[in-house]
């Protein structure tokens, strides 16, 4: 039976400019080239996608030029929808500014995604199949109306479905009334160091997945994103691991971590082990980093190009 990659999250529009540096407050800088993608949860959903596993939206999309960017983005990947189009309000947006470096900051303006309903969280609920991964975002849980209604929907999910979730740089502001319950539904854990650091007081990534593992329910796993250094591995009932990444020249880190989220999670879907996975989502992360755009993960092909001899190759692409 296959298995599909649900977000039960934002899909936004993302207006990236690239600065030499960030401006100080008051302050100004000219921008050197500026694009508008869709982004937020798109990412996540092109890289499980462009990988080969079913991908599916499940969230909000409003009527205006943000949210026919978004549609028109989501079916040239092959991702469907599962919520009506909403009329009373258009996509929301993020700016994403990119320095020299490749490093990345945002801010973000909500549209009709903050509105989600009970029958919004009803629908997606009765629509889920068996061996779903659903996917959830910290910036979903961050919103006042929306997080509580995503919290009860995830914590009344079923055994056969995996939770996965992705803190976001926002999980500081969830509330611990919201954030709780989804942990203890949660299966896989992925952030970032930032992210993790905030969620668990540790600054060592390896120390910070394993407590976080501690903080969620018996057999559940985590992954801490460390960028260049790859991921730190807290599988189910085995030690903390480190996965070493790839090495690659930065040119883009944005959308970096949602090609490893959607990596991982697609890999997991096809079969793999986690730490199989772990490597796959390192190897397209480092992949993305090396391009500009926000969803530049690989397909299989880019992605197995890239591993060229490496024997990982081998165990994502060759089956028995």
């Amino acid at each position: 039976m296959s298995r599909r990659l649900v977000l039960a999250g934002n899909v936004i529009a993302d207006l990236v400019i690239e600065v030499p540096a960030l401006p100080e407050r008051g302050a100004d800088v000219i921008g050197s080239r500026t694009r508008l993608t869709a982004g937020g949860g798109f990412n996540t959903l092109a890289a499980a996608r462009r990988l080969g596993t079913e991908a599916v939206f499940a969230g909000l999309h409003g009527t205006g030029p943000y949210g026919d960017l978004v549609r028109a983005a989501l079916t040239a990947e092959g991702v469907s929808a599962l919520l009506p189009v909403r009329a009373d309000g258009d996509t929301g947006f993020t700016v994403a500014l990119i320095d020299d470096g490749g490093e990345r900051t945002f801010i973000t303006s909500f549209g009709v995604e903050a509105d989600l309903t009970e029958a919004d969280t009803a629908s997606v609920a009765a629509r889920l199949c068996p061996g779903d991964l659903v996917q959830l975002s910290g910036y979903g849980l961050a919103i006042g109306g929306s997080g509580p209604l995503l919290s009860r929907f995830t914590a009344a999910l079923g055994p056969d479905v995996t939770v996965c979730l992705d803190p976001a740089p926002l999980v500081a502001d969830i509330p611990d009334a919201v954030l709780a319950p989804v942990l203890a539904r949660t299966d896989w854990l992925s952030a970032n160091a930032r992210e993790a650091r905030l969620m668990s007081g540790h600054s060592d990534p390896e120390v910070a997945a394993t407590a976080l593992r501690e903080r969620l329910a018996p057999g559940a796993g985590v992954i801490v994103r460390a960028d260049k250094d790859g991921c730190w591995l807290a599988a189910p009932g085995e030690p903390t691991r480190h996965v070493p990444g790839f090495p690659v020249r930065p040119v883009d880190s944005n959308g970096a971590g949602d090609a490893h989220v959607g990596s991982f999670l697609a890999l997991l879907a096809q079969g793999k082990d986690p730490l199989t996975a772990a490597r796959g989502a390192n190897a397209s992360a480092a992949y993305a980093v090396g391009r500009r755009g926000p969803a530049t993960a690989p397909d299989r092909d880019q992605l197995a190009a890239f591993l060229g001899e490496d024997p990982l190759a081998g165990l994502l692409f060759t089956t028995a």
